[in-house]
């Protein structure tokens, strides 16, 4: 969907009698936040022999590999010289690792496989216009992988079998019309899902490489966000659901395939269960994760019951099992402290051992990050909006939530709007935490995790309820004394990027200033312009937002689009695009500076032409933050660092308005 992503226990500490002042917290420099982390994204082989990750060579973050017992020995497998890796995985030999990488942020993301061994490098999908999906890894065959191929029909993926040693394709079903496929660990395809004319889904059985005539499910629109089949287990027998029918929130099923009898698992009526842990030799679910206000692990059975309180009581904040061992005896543990960088961990089973194996971002150890602090805010038809909020340490340098005196706010907006905030380490609050903004992220309707009623009151609501959710959860910020109605700016990208437009064009007085990262300002050409492989999901996005295919729909579109509302704005705007995004496309910001600069309203904005939905390279990343604190500075009245070299070192063009952010023009001279 239209997904932007920006990128616990805390520790008591004894409060001064005094409310520090900015000036005496120390400045984080932005290159410590939003530069290259150290290494990420850690991941064990599935034989145990190895640890691959993601780290910086020459200055460019590539896959590393090294053998798990000598971390010493670590080489670089990849040289990506420009954009970065952001992600990788092991094929289930253990002889490579593979990952996926797209050319300027186009999305047109190919499969790349490297042999640990020799370091070849093999693109497993060497076609043009042509974005791979990974279908399915068996632990069970070993030499290929199932994946999906867009390349004959750009709206649906063919289904192939992929050799991983000869990077031979063979054919599997061609797709007309599914919008995602089902395997089993025989990597034998057993549910295919087409999407329905009102938004909903169809789940078909799969035998033989044939579809069935006859669903096997159906799904409306209300269950279209939160039911789908999840996992066979490796004897195929049974089917996981993650399955909100008959229900709000969505539950962990199992379905006997034999007989079709359903047993819930487990469900919370506060929020969907989210993914489960599956023993990796049979496939059987052993414990899922819930997330309300947090994230938690909860077992099914005695199966990792020990474990998982192992971990609980042996780390210092959120931990998160990221990479289990075919054996299963090894796993790797991500653990988030909120109040100190991530760090990454090898947990062996049968020692209840815990080994640090590397910290993120150790050049953070020792800075002044703040807490994060989960809220409940009623809106005004009363529904909770579960938010997030992060104090600057000059208001509450203990970290107790409670500002001493109001801060300037920034109301930081998900994209999605189909996804959610967390609770975290987030950069983007400790950034602006650190510069003097108490930060709030707000899960508004329309969020996912809390249920699919949740979901459906967002429908038709752009613009309308959805935003009001803002403005609620604002008041919310000025009665507690966290902001004064003046001082508060709208930021965010996506979604969060269109709110920022709709703050500023609706609402023209609200917010102090905006800043709009890859937010689309008309929804009738945002609606035209989604890219082909979207078609399956195309109903519901007109279910949701507006049907531009009749009357109601197009003066619906209209009535919520920004653009529409161009010459009402008052407010200090900022906006930054990639030229290159495949789902908002760059005239949507295009058109919205146009009709403000025809008006003579000052907005300022930053193109970055090797860009998609987001700025990837870090130096893009921190060129677009340096304009935007400082332009943040002069709105709110919070410190900055310099601009500096910033922009020079990115690809960043400033088509517009460099007069109305400070820093800007000299920066470019």
């Amino acid at each position: 969907m239209l997904r932007y992503a920006l990128p616990a226990l805390l520790l008591a500490s004894v409060l001064p009698s005094h409310a520090q002042s900015p000036a005496e917290v120390p400045l984080i420099e932005r290159a410590r936040i939003f530069g290259n982390p150290s290494k990420t994204g850690g991941k064990l082989s599935p034989d145990g022999k190895w640890l691959s990750w993601i780290a910086p060579r020459d200055g460019v973050l590539n896959v590393w590999v090294a053998p798990a017992n000598d971390l010493a020995k670590a080489r670089p497998l990849t040289a990506e010289k420009t954009r970065p890796l952001r992600n990788s995985f092991w094929s289930p030999d253990s002889r490579h690792v593979l990952f996926i990488q797209d050319k300027g942020g186009d999305e047109n993301f190919l499969l790349y496989g490297v042999e640990v061994a020799s370091g070849k490098q093999t693109n497993y999908t060497p076609f043009e216009k042509t974005r791979v999906q990974v279908l399915h890894i068996s632990g069970k065959i070993k030499d290929r992988i199932l994946v999906g191929i867009n390349n004959r029909d750009p709206r649906w993926h063919d289904v192939y079998s992929l050799e991983l040693a000869s990077g031979k394709l063979t054919l599997v079903l061609q797709n007309e019309g599914y919008g995602g496929f089902l395997a089993d660990d025989q990597l034998k395809l057993r549910i295919a899902e087409k999407p329905r004319a009102d938004g909903g889904t169809s789940y078909f059985r799969v035998s033989d490489g044939k579809i069935d005539a006859t669903p096997l499910a159906e799904v409306g629109l209300d269950d279209s966000q939160t039911t789908a089949p999840a996992a066979f287990t490796a004897d195929g027998a049974t089917l996981y659901w993650i399955d909100s029918r008959n229900r709000d929130t969505a539950a962990l099923v199992a379905q006997d395939v034999a007989s079709g009898k359903t047993t819930v698992l487990a469900e919370d009526g506060r929020s969907d269960i989210g993914n489960g842990l599956f023993d990796p030799r049979t496939g059987r679910a052993q414990a899922y994760s819930v997330e309300y206000l947090k994230h938690e692990y909860i077992p099914l059975s005695n199966d990792l019951k020990a474990d998982l309180e192992f971990l609980r009581t042996h780390t210092k904040g959120k931990f998160t099992i990221t990479s289990r061992t075919e054996a299963d005896d090894k796993w790797l543990v991500a653990v988030d402290p909120v109040t100190a960088p991530a760090s990454t961990w090898l947990y062996e089973r049968k020692a209840k051992k815990l080994t640090q194996l590397y910290v993120s971002r150790p050049e953070l150890e020792g800075a002044p990050l703040a807490a994060m602090h989960a809220q409940e805010i009623k809106a005004r038809d009363g529904l909770t909006l579960v938010s997030y909020l992060t104090l600057p340490k000059s208001v509450d340098p203990g970290g107790s939530g409670k500002a001493a005196k109001p801060a300037p706010l920034v109301l930081l907006v998900h994209g999605g709007p189909w996804a959610r905030d967390s609770f975290g380490y987030n950069g983007y609050h400790q950034w602006l935490a650190n510069r003097g903004y108490a930060v709030l992220s707000v899960n508004y309707r329309g969020s996912t995790g809390f249920g699919k009623n949740f979901i459906s009151a967002a429908d038709l609501q752009w613009g309308r309820k959805m935003h009001d959710d803002l403005l609620d959860a604002v008041d919310w910020a000025v009665k507690r004394g966290v902001t004064s109605a003046d001082k508060v700016a709208i930021m965010g990208g996506s979604y969060g990027g269109y709110a920022a437009l709709a703050g500023v064009a609706f609402t023209p007085t609200t917010f102090a200033c905006g800043v709009d990262i890859v937010g689309p300002s008309n929804l009738f050409t945002l609606l035209q312009t989604i890219p082909p492989y979207w078609e399956a999901g195309k109903q519901q996005f007109y279910k949701r937002m507006g049907d531009p295919t009749t009357d109601e729909g197009k003066a619906l579109l209209k009535e919520r689009s920004p653009l529409n509302y161009a010459a009402n704005i008052q407010r200090p705007l900022l906006i930054g695009q990639g030229a290159n995004d495949p789902r908002v496309n760059v005239r949507e910001s295009e058109q919205i500076v146009d009709a403000m600069a025809a008006r003579n309203i000052p907005v300022t904005y930053v193109v970055f032409p090797d860009e998609g939905h987001g700025f990837a390279r870090p130096v893009n990343n921190i060129a677009f933050n340096a304009v935007t604190e400082n332009f943040l500075a002069k709105c709110l009245g919070g410190r900055a660092e310099a601009i500096g070299g910033a922009l020079k070192a990115s690809t960043a063009q400033v088509k517009h308005g460099a007069e109305f952010a400070p820093g800007v023009a000299e920066a470019l001279r």
